[in-house]
């Protein structure tokens, strides 16, 4: 998986845990009111789940937690400069790589 993604992902399964924990709920609670099982909530939160979170699972977990879809998928400046600066890390070593082709 490209690791941007997987930060992202992980991001994502990081604000799932503080929302649930914030709310008091279990993973298992949790799992039961989106129908899930505890592991699946498990996986998303470790950023895990797949290679992608469908819009349905966003959905009713955004429902089960009582917030906003969009508050699993807005970021702050620091949050976004996790994956700029993975960006600037990759291109150094391509960089390199690239030097050492030649």
């Amino acid at each position: 998986m490209d690791v941007k993604k997987e930060i992202i992902y992980r991001q994502i399964g990081a604000k799932v845990a503080y929302y649930r924990t914030l709310r008091g709920l279990t993973q298992e609670a949790l799992a039961k009111k989106m129908n899930v099982s505890r592991s699946t909530i498990s996986r998303i939160e470790q950023g895990k789940y797949n290679r992608s979170i469908s819009l349905d699972i966003l959905l009713d977990l955004a429902d089960g937690l009582r917030i906003e879809c969009s508050s699993l998928l807005t970021f702050s400046d620091l949050e976004k400069r996790m994956w700029w600066d993975f960006d600037d890390m990759a291109d150094v070593t391509d960089d390199g790589d690239d030097a050492g082709k030649q």
